[in-house]
């Protein structure tokens, strides 16, 4: 038995964590979404809870910029005498010499601090830690050419000047893209744990210890740690780990993976995921136990009327916070805004599950709209509606095509459903896609389907970059009046069409 489903299911890719008494706080990436750092909550390290997210408000990451999969990379958490500390990556700021950017927060469901920044720092995937001295040391894989490496130096947390020039810590054990590190103090070792092998199916969590935090470090015998490279498992490009010790004194970790289906290469449409694996220590080296924890399938249903003035976390802007382009209707539901100057105003939510169905339905009296599911600007498929008619169009490398129109009964908002299904085996048992994505609408017990397409054009593998999928509501031109937003994990993908239907 290997453990195939994540503990937190959708893009959630880099997982840090840390433990304060008996509950443990995990963050994730975020790239190019706002606002930025998803941070969990869980006591028991298998059922986890949104409680908040990091970066929200523009005093700590402005809006309007970078690209597709740019933003925030592989942020770590920590807490230290009575604080919780974040310290990131956000590349749109590798430009301007900024380095890494530390917030801290007494509460992690917020509000964080502002940002500070730490110069000489150029890189990604940054850590912390203090050592037994009460110093703070910041760790990072350096994008510097002069000085490459997995870097460290002494820090000062109030101003974010190093104390010391950065020393190279270890490069790795030879495989490609070594980054992602985590130091940690245990016992009378140092131990390094780092990613390797790049992010695809290369994969692999590795690790190595030494006396002191300056080195020289030694590499396992029983690297890599963690890696599915080359093994016949459905979840792959496992990696980027982060330890944590129990309550009780046992270990475990959390690190990425991906569900990839379809024919070869296998395409993983939601993203890199966060699991969850034990630890044994053995002649002072960990040992990954896969099987310590199984995780049953999670329903991860929604119905988002938008009742209150204050939007749940789980709703993300692209680029832009979603309160910069959303209003509460004084009689319900929500008010989106178009947006200007080529920006987004889209209101998206991750898809967490391998089969789901999302709809919506919206007043498009003062303008136009659509509900799509997307991996980034260039690939999406939707449903536009703009007062008469239902427009469905699928965009692959930024060429929309009209796949059908429909005209629902007068005066009458229709209903607009996106739904993800199992693609049909071929004899030998395997699928040529991933999925296949149904775009339908009706109202008035009457609906159109406008047909089922292939799921690859929104995977990982044909796009590239680090996200998955997001469903979401967008204001193409003036005002839409947003009625609910509905998603149901997918047990039954033959019926689910038609109960959410009865729900409207």
């Amino acid at each position: 038995m290997t453990v195939t489903e994540p503990i937190i299911a959708g893009f959630y890719p880099d997982p840090s964590i840390c433990r304060v008494d008996d509950t443990y706080y995990l963050i994730n990436s975020s790239f190019e979404y706002l606002p930025g750092i998803p941070i969990h909550a869980s006591t028991d390290l298998v059922t986890w809870n949104l409680v908040g997210n990091a970066l929200t408000r523009t005093t700590q990451i402005a809006e309007h910029q970078g690209y597709p999969s740019a933003g925030i990379f592989a942020p770590t958490i920590r807490h230290h005498a009575g604080r919780f500390w974040i310290i990131g990556t956000n590349v749109n700021d590798i430009p301007l010499g900024r380095g890494h950017f530390l917030i801290h927060a007494d509460n992690p469901a917020g509000p964080w601090s502002d940002p500070i920044f730490i110069p000489g720092t150029t890189g990604i995937d940054p850590d912390i830690v203090w050592d037994e001295d009460g110093i703070a040391h910041v760790t990072w894989c350096s994008l510097d050419g002069s000085n490459p490496g997995i870097l460290s130096a002494p820090v000062d947390t109030d101003t974010g000047q190093l104390q010391d020039a950065p020393k190279q810590l270890w490069e790795g054990t030879g495989l490609a893209f070594p980054e992602g590190p985590h130091l940690y103090q245990i016992g009378d070792w140092w131990y390094l744990l780092l990613a390797e092998g790049g992010t695809e199916r290369g994969h692999a969590a590795t690790i190595a210890r030494s006396r002191t935090i300056e080195g020289p470090y030694e590499s396992s015998p029983h690297n890599p740690l963690l890696s599915h490279r080359s093994l016949p498992l459905p979840v792959q490009n496992v990696g980027h780990a982060d330890l944590i010790e129990l309550e009780d004194g046992a270990w475990a970790a959390v690190h990425l993976g991906v569900r990839p289906r379809g024919q070869t290469p296998g395409f993983h449409v939601n993203g890199r995921e966060s699991f969850l694996v034990g630890i044994d220590w053995v002649d002072g080296w960990p040992v990954i136990d896969e099987d310590r924890y199984p995780v049953t399938p999670t329903d991860h249903s929604f119905s988002d009327a938008f009742t209150t003035p204050a939007i749940h976390p789980r709703w993300l802007g692209v680029g832009v916070f979603p309160s910069t382009f959303t209003e509460p209707h004084p009689e319900g539901g929500l008010l989106i805004n178009s947006a200007a100057n080529g920006s987004h105003s889209l209101l998206s939510a991750r898809t967490t599950d391998l089969s789901w169905a999302a709809s919506t339905k919206f007043d498009a009296d003062a303008g136009e709209g659509r509900f799509v599911v997307r991996i980034d600007d260039k690939n999406w498929y939707g449903l536009s509606y703009d007062g008469t008619t239902v427009t469905a169009t699928v965009t692959i490398g930024g060429l929309p095509n009209t796949v059908g129109r429909w005209q629902p009964p007068t005066g009458v908002s229709p209903f607009l459903q996106i739904s993800a299904h199992p693609a049909p085996l071929l004899p030998h048992g395997v699928s040529l896609e991933p999925d296949l994505i149904e775009l339908t609408a009706g109202a008035d017990d009457v609906e159109h389907a406008f047909g089922t397409f292939d799921g690859r054009y929104l995977s990982t593998e044909v796009t590239g970059g680090f996200t998955g999928r997001v469903i979401g509501v967008e204001a193409t031109v003036g005002q839409i009046r947003v009625h609910h937003v509905q998603y149901e994990t997918n047990h039954n993908p033959v019926q689910t069409r038609h109960e959410m239907k009865d729900a409207e």
